[in-house]
C-alpha cells in the first residue's frame, strides 16, 4: 500500500522543470592546433565572439593569439587570418599573413566580412572572408601616437548593420558605414563621471570599455573604470543605469541596478528583448539589466574565478575574467567568451 501511495504521489506532483546548462563551445581542449574539434584545441586569450549569417561562430584571440578563428557547421575550429606574433602588416595581402596587435573584439557585417578590433594598432580591420584578404576600414582611426590607449576597443554593428560604433576609453563614435563618416555620440574627451540629463557629447566619461545599441533608438555604454552602464536616450542625453556609486563590487542581483556594484566590466550585448548582458570580468560574472524593471540578476558565474562548473547550472559554473557576450541571432542562445579558462560557452536553454 505504501508503495502504491508513493507512486501515486510521485504521478500527481508537476514535472520539474529542466534548468537551462552551460557547456563548452570551443576551447578548453589540450591540443594546440588547428582544424580538429573546437572544443578539443588550446584557444589563446579569446576576447570575442560573433556570428555570419550562416550561423557559424567566429572567435578573435587577444594578445596572446592575434588571430581570427571560425567553428563550422561540423564544429571544428579553422585559422583565418593573423598570426601569433603581434604586428601591424598585411592590408592587402593574403589574410593569413597579416598582424593583428591585441585585438579586442568582432562584427560581422550583413555581407559576412568581419570587422576587427584592431585595438593596438588603432584602427578596424576588415578581413573578406571569401577572398581571404585583409584591408583597413576608412573613416576612423585612433589619434596619432595614442593607438594603445585609445584604439578601437569595443566595436558594435546596430542591427541592420549600417552604422558602427566604436568605444574606445575616452569617447564613443558612430561610423557611418556608407558615407565612412564619424561622429562623437558621447563623451567631450574629459574623464569623469557623467551627471544624469546631461548631453552626452559636453559630459565626461570614465573609461568607455564597451558599447552597443538597442533596437529602440538608446546607446548603452558600459564603464571600465567607472564600474557603470550609462545609456543615451534618443534625445542625445545621458544616465546611469547600474552602480550610481561606481563602486567595485559583484553585489546586488535580484534587486535596483542602481544600488548594484560592478568590478571592471568589460563587454556588453543587448537580448532579444531588449535587456542588456554584461560582462563583469573582474567580478567574474555574466549579469543583465532589464530596462523595464531597473533591475540587474545574475546570468552566470559564481563570482570566484575558477574553471569549473561546466554542462551544469550557470549559476554554479565559474568564470575567470569574462571579456565577450553575445547573442546568437537565429536561437537567442548566449554565448561566453570565458578569456582566462580560454574557451567559449554557451548557455543552452531547456
Amino acid at each position: 500500500m505504501t508503495s502504491l501511495r508513493t507512486c501515486l504521489l510521485a504521478l500527481c506532483l508537476p514535472l520539474a522543470a529542466h534548468a537551462d546548462q552551460i557547456v563548452v563551445v570551443a576551447g578548453g581542449g589540450t591540443q594546440d592546433a588547428m582544424d580538429i574539434a573546437a572544443i578539443d584545441t588550446k584557444l589563446k586569450e579569446p576576447f570575442g565572439t560573433a556570428f555570419d549569417s550562416g550561423g557559424h561562430l567566429w572567435i578573435v584571440e587577444m594578445v596572446s593569439g592575434n588571430r581570427l578563428l571560425q567553428v563550422d557547421g561540423g564544429g571544428t575550429i579553422q585559422h583565418v587570418a593573423g598570426q601569433l606574433q603581434p604586428g601591424d602588416s598585411g592590408d592587402g595581402g593574403p589574410a593569413l599573413r597579416a598582424q593583428f596587435n591585441g585585438p579586442h573584439n568582432l562584427a560581422i557585417l550583413p555581407d559576412d566580412k568581419v570587422l576587427i578590433a584592431d585595438t593596438w594598432n588603432g584602427r578596424v580591420r576588415v578581413v573578406d572572408v571569401k577572398a581571404r584578404i585583409v584591408s583597413t576600414l576608412e573613416g576612423w582611426r585612433a589619434p596619432e601616437g595614442k593607438a594603445k590607449g585609445n584604439g578601437p576597443y569595443c566595436i558594435t554593428l546596430n542591427f541592420e548593420g549600417t552604422k558602427l560604433y566604436i568605444a574606445d576609453l575616452l569617447q564613443v563614435h558612430e561610423l557611418d558605414l556608407a558615407t565612412h563618416k564619424s561622429r562623437v555620440v558621447a563623451g567631450n574627451g574629459k574623464k569623469g563621471r557623467p551627471e544624469d540629463g546631461a548631453v552626452a557629447v559636453e559630459a565626461p566619461l570614465s573609461d568607455p570599455r564597451a558599447v552597443a545599441p538597442d533596437r529602440q533608438g538608446n546607446i548603452y555604454i558600459l564603464e571600465r573604470g567607472g564600474n557603470a552602464l550609462r545609456v543615451v536616450d534618443k534625445s542625445g542625453h545621458i544616465r546611469t543605469v547600474v552602480n550610481a556609486s561606481g563602486k567595485k563590487g559583484g553585489e546586488g542581483d535580484g534587486g535596483p541596478a542602481l544600488e548594484a556594484t560592478m568590478n571592471g566590466p568589460k563587454h556588453l550585448c543587448v537580448d532579444v528583448d531588449d535587456s542588456v548582458i554584461i560582462a563583469d570580468a573582474e567580478a567574474h560574472l555574466v549579469r543583465r539589466y532589464v530596462p523595464k524593471t531597473g533591475k540587474i540578476e545574475r546570468i552566470a558565474g559564481t563570482g570566484k574565478s575558477g574553471s569549473t562548473g561546466a554542462n551544469g547550472d550557470p549559476l554554479q559554473c565559474q568564470l575567470s575574467r569574462p571579456h565577450g557576450v553575445t547573442i546568437k541571432p537565429d536561437t537567442g542562445e548566449l554565448y561566453i567568451t570565458d578569456s582566462y579558462n580560454n574557451r567559449v560557452l554557451k548557455i543552452v536553454k531547456q
